[in-house]
């Protein structure tokens, strides 16, 4: 093998036992799991923001942008459940550049794992601890679910990965909803197939064990626009794509048919202000269409402290240093105008 074996990293085990969870941080993040839950189900009415940086590149901006995102939440809970995004892992299409904390904890150094995870792990726990937010991340490497499963309430699978049966197995084994993003191609089947892998028990070979999973029922889908043959992007958050996806979730019978739209990504060709606009059209589609407000149940939206995007070293801080983000005034704004739309829409279906 063309490879190097530098150092064996630390069992989950040994990680959580130096960085453990107290008692009341388990309850927190137990209520949180079946709070979101019942989103998927149907048996709450709340609407899903998955929202925060591209990438948690530093703890300290990550932390000041949790502590003001929780404000804003003690004004729209009553119709939102939050989950921030603490993205620790990046895919890289080309395999180059900023792969997250995990693997550069400090993003001008060289990868050092074995501190990588123990800063995410440090900061999973310290935005649970301070906001009381449980979180989500995304799943690019499945074999180290373990070392945040029992921090995170969310996982997304990424389009560059949801074709993959690692990941398509392990999260069968999940017992927390499990987002399946569409592919860059923009092939709802395969999407569809992940949903459905995802959903059955499996048995197959993880961390060196074989396993037998009982399959994960809050499995669901996320719209993050694709890529043509040419290398455009094209979006498919419109009234006419969650219309027809729903119809398909209906032919298939899926457990709990759900879609995610995110507002980034393809969707907004990455134009970050363009989040705005996205957000705003999806609830208008659930506004109009009973079969759309019933499947869609939440957005994705990338936010930081400031707008925009800046390269590594820039030192900008609070300021994306992969895809661009929405500023948190604009985020502000954004959350308080979804938030009494979604009131209006709930007394409106609530008298139908």
């Amino acid at each position: 093998m063309n490879m190097v074996f530098k150092r064996e990293l630390p069992s989950t085990k040994e990680l959580k036992n130096m960085y453990p969870l107290s008692d009341e941080l388990i309850e927190i993040k137990k209520h949180n799991d079946e709070e979101i839950k019942k989103i998927f189900t149907g048996e709450s009415n709340k609407f899903l923001l998955i929202i925060g940086p591209c990438s948690a590149d530093r703890e300290d901006a990550v932390l000041e942008y949790m502590n003001k995102l929780k404000e804003v939440y003690e004004k729209i809970k009553d119709v939102i459940m939050i989950v921030p995004r603490v993205y620790t892992n990046k895919p890289r299409t080309r395999g180059v550049g900023y792969k997250g904390m995990l693997h550069q904890p400090d993003p001008t150094r060289d990868p050092d794992m074995i501190k990588g995870l123990i800063s995410i792990r440090k900061l999973h726990m310290e935005v649970l601890r301070q906001t009381h937010f449980s979180t989500a991340d995304e799943m690019l490497y499945p074999e180290n679910h373990e070392y945040l499963d029992d921090l995170i309430s969310y996982v997304a699978v990424g389009a560059r990965s949801v074709e993959d049966q690692l990941h398509r197995l392990t999260a069968s084994g999940l017992d927390i909803p499990v987002g399946m993003k569409n592919p860059t191609s923009g092939d709802i089947t395969i999407m569809l197939n992940a949903i459905n892998a995802a959903e059955k028990p499996q048995t197959f070979i993880y961390r060196g064990w074989e396993v037998d999973t009982c399959g994960n029922e809050y499995t669901h889908a996320i719209l993050r626009g694709y890529q043509d043959e040419d290398g455009r992007n094209i979006p498919n958050y419109h009234y006419e794509t969650l219309n027809s996806l729903s119809k398909l979730y209906d032919n298939d019978h899926f457990k709990n048919p759900a879609i995610i739209v995110d507002c980034n990504h393809s969707n907004s060709n990455k134009e970050c202000l363009e989040q705005v606009r996205i957000a705003k059209e999806v609830i208008h589609s659930i506004k109009v269409n009973p079969s759309i407000h019933k499947i869609v149940k939440g957005l994705m939206i990338e936010s930081y402290l400031l707008d925009g995007s800046q390269n590594v070293g820039d030192g900008i801080y609070g300021k994306s240093i992969t895809d661009p983000c929405l500023g948190f005034e604009k985020t502000e704004t954004l959350l308080l105008e979804i938030a009494e739309e979604l009131r209006i829409i709930n007394k409106k279906y609530e008298n139908e």
